[in-house]
């Protein structure tokens, strides 16, 4: 068994229709995107004179199912793209084949056929909104999934139990070269002082990873007759939705009240440091979140790259962050400390992951010996393919499971493919 080589495989409902992909996640490296290429494996005495599509979608959902009423969904495609492969159509079939597609159409015979799709770098990423605690159903948010159908024509109702349907990811991964990290400072004047108060917030770097420490440096040169009572570190997610309009939102995903107090006619240096998690912000409804496969937990949405120029093209959901640095100021007086006032700065920050190594093995909850499966499942570190013993898999697996019941489960089963 080669585990350098894993597929996913998701079978239609009566079991006629087969589609097998060599990974999930699909990269977006801002100027090109990985293209999505897989087999779909068939029976054609059940096809007889039907002919097999598979399409590959990007959607924005941004209403419930529940919602649905009177035909009306709260759904849009933003992209599709249709080839027939079966019977084959010469000027949709790939021109060339990928090495995946060739082992695979080697190993499944001749009722496999191979397809390839070019995923636009005008499309968004994978992003989902986090539900509230009482909301049921698909989660709104942009998704994208590859599905396999037979049916005489495309304007045919596409029934459940003859069409297969995988759910896919587009995401980006934080590219190596960085730029400097980022500094704002600010200069406020106050009534009854004669200098001002100067702030400067400056970031060590451009790119932090999820679950990274963000190290804020404030230096403040308080030259006034004021206080400076609190200092006050936030970092927002804001997340523009593109699509009959543009709608912006922001939310604070890290709060940090620091009691510190500068005195007039004083300097001060710090360098503090806030952590953003999904895990403190699980009741936020509307939180951008990085797409999620089923039965994987996920993280703060990733921050959305694009091309200069392209913010105008680009549908759905956009993500961004920003570092929030506030000076609460006593006003002096009588009321000095029952009246202030804030000074503040902004600096952009982006959040992301780092580029995977190469090689690395996927996570794994479940192995199947008789069945020769796996199951993924994110709650677990990637392990290198060096890593996994091939005689004891199941020693890094949270729950064993009944190998005869993985092959009707209802998400895609993971193999090893023997070459």
């Amino acid at each position: 068994v080669c585990f350098s080589c894993r597929v996913f495989k998701k079978t239609s409902p009566n079991g006629k229709l087969s589609i097998y992909l060599g990974k999930r996640d699909f990269v977006d490296h801002v100027e090109s995107v990985d293209a999505v290429d897989g087999v779909c494996l068939i029976d054609p005495e059940y096809l007889k004179d039907r002919k097999v599509y598979v399409t590959l979608t990007c959607a924005f959902r941004y209403g419930r199912d529940d919602l649905d009423v009177i035909g009306l969904t709260f759904r849009k495609d933003l992209y599709v793209l249709t080839t027939q492969i079966f019977p084959p159509v010469p000027e949709q079939v790939p021109k060339t084949l990928t090495p995946l597609q060739e082992k695979l159409l080697k190993k499944l015979g001749e009722n496999a056929y191979p397809f390839t799709f070019e995923i636009a770098t005008n499309l968004p990423c994978s992003v989902t909104l986090q539900p509230g605690p009482d909301d049921v159903g698909k989660a709104c948010g942009v998704d994208f999934e590859v599905k396999g159908f037979c049916a005489e024509n495309l304007e045919e109702k596409i029934h459940k139990r003859n069409s297969v349907r995988l759910v896919i990811r587009k995401i980006q991964f934080a590219p190596l070269k960085t730029g400097p990290g980022p500094k704002s400072e600010t200069t406020r004047q106050f009534m009854m002082s004669d200098k001002p108060l100067h702030l400067e917030a400056t970031l060590e770097k451009e790119i932090y990873y999820h679950g990274e420490p963000i190290n804020v440096t404030v230096n403040i040169n308080n030259t006034t007759n004021k206080i400076v009572k609190k200092i006050k570190i936030a970092v927002d997610q804001i997340t523009d939705v593109v699509l009959y309009s543009l709608d912006k939102y922001s939310k604070t995903v890290c709060m940090e009240e620091i009691n510190e107090t500068v005195a007039a006619n004083s300097t001060f240096s710090k360098t503090y440091s806030v952590t953003p998690t999904l895990s403190a912000n699980r009741e936020k409804r509307g939180l951008a979140l990085d797409g999620k496969l089923k039965h994987e937990d996920t993280n703060l949405a990733s921050t959305t790259i694009l091309r200069p120029g392209m913010d105008k093209e680009v549908l759905g959901i956009l993500v961004s962050y920003k570092v929030k640095v506030n000076l609460v100021v006593s006003r002096g007086g009588i009321l000095g400390d029952l009246t202030s006032s804030d000074v503040g700065v902004e600096l952009p920050v982006i959040l992301m992951h780092p580029k995977p190594v190469d090689g690395e093995f996927p996570r794994v909850i479940s192995y199947s010996h008789a069945l020769g499966i796996a199951f993924a499942d994110s709650s677990f570190p990637s392990l290198p393919s060096a890593a996994l013993p091939c005689r004891h898999p199941l020693a890094f697996c949270k729950e064993v499971t009944n190998p005869f019941v993985t092959t009707l489960a209802p998400f895609p089963s993971v193999f090893p493919l023997t070459l």
